[in-house]
């Protein structure tokens, strides 16, 4: 009888590392924008609660959002320095930190963000993320639909952005208000809305959904419509966190950081802009402006210095452009995401 106990007691006690392996962790991620609002609710939120559900609970997610551990521009560092497990990031808020990046930022290439954010997940691994953002690992992109010029005064060709003080979305967008004349100002999404109540902004380069998200309709009720830019945030991990991961948590992780779950992602927020522009067109407040033909030649015209400049800026940093650009439409062009 006692060596039946001493045998059951030495195998529990070979049982236990078995079910400790699962290794239950909680991973903190902060992100800039209010909780609730379409990139929170409709994207970084669902795709937390798919990472737990997949890890049978053995992964908590902690989210801290609205700018909670650190400013927007902040972020990539602090997962970069385990300030944050994870972080969500717009590279476009730092310039000239990711040239290979900055691509994503040049106007008028894609016109489908959830096809588009597969497309572009699948051309930065190859193209650029070795470069540029080695010191983190790279989760999912995370693109609104293609944004808007929205303003207080209706806006249809380039000419007219001269003499105005616009916000722009990222460095790119901003680059591109000045060749055009205007003046940008550069100010976090989160405080835009005060930025055009004071006047400091006439102007903003924005996705739809936020329209409603950041209470701008009395602001700026004309809005011109065309596919005007998109800016393509990205989620990304410190090392150091995923490297003390359980295998099994690995895994679960790696399932989630694809170019699959990129487009997945971006769904929720794609669609959310959508039924907004839809909300817009519907309010008789609000004012869509459709450029005419000769307008959108001039906007694409306008906008050739910025694949000149970001070309300039990649083969500073001993980076092939040409290549990197073709790869870069033929991903677009493969996933029926080019504008």
């Amino acid at each position: 009888m006692t060596s039946r106990i001493i045998a059951l007691g030495a195998a529990v006690t070979l049982a236990l590392p078995l079910a400790a392996h699962a290794q239950d962790v909680t991973l903190r991620l902060s992100h800039w924008v209010p909780a609730g609002i379409a990139p929170a609710s409709k994207g970084i939120e669902p795709w937390a609660k798919a990472v737990e559900d997949a890890s049978g609970g053995s992964i908590a997610i902690q989210l801290f959002p609205a700018q909670q551990l650190g400013k927007a521009p902040d972020h990539y560092d602090m997962a970069k320095q385990g300030i944050v497990d994870m972080a969500w990031v717009n590279p476009g808020y730092t310039a000239g930190r990711f040239p290979i990046y900055a691509l994503t930022e040049v106007p008028f290439m894609v016109d489908d963000s959830v096809q588009g954010a597969k497309a572009i997940h699948e051309w930065y691994l190859e193209n650029g993320a070795e470069a540029e953002m080695s010191d983190v690992k790279v989760c999912f992109i995370h693109p609104h639909a293609p944004g808007a010029l929205h303003s207080k005064e209706a806006i249809t060709s380039p000419d007219q952005i001269k003499g105005k003080n616009i916000r722009p979305a990222h460095a790119t967008m901003a680059r591109f208000v000045s060749l055009l004349g205007g003046g940008p100002v550069q100010v976090p999404a989160p405080e835009v809305r005060e930025a055009l109540s004071r006047g400091t902004a006439e102007a903003v380069t924005f996705p739809w959904g936020a329209m409603y998200d950041f209470k701008l309709t009395g602001e700026v009720p004309q809005h011109l419509d065309m596919p005007f830019y998109m800016s393509a945030q990205v989620l990304v991990m410190n090392l150091a966190s995923y490297d003390k991961l359980s295998d099994e948590n690995k895994a679960v992780i790696d399932s989630h950081c694809t170019p699959e779950w990129s487009a997945k992602v971006a769904q929720g927020w794609h669609d959310d802009d959508m039924a907004a522009r839809d909300k817009l067109i519907a309010d008789g407040e609000q004012t869509l402006n459709e450029p005419s033909e000769a307008d959108v030649a001039a906007w694409r015209e306008a906008s050739q210095p910025l694949i000149d400049e970001w070309k300039e800026s990649v083969v500073a940093k001993g980076g092939d452009a040409d290549a990197i650009l073709d790869a870069y439409v033929k991903s677009l062009e493969a996933n029926d995401a080019k504008y």
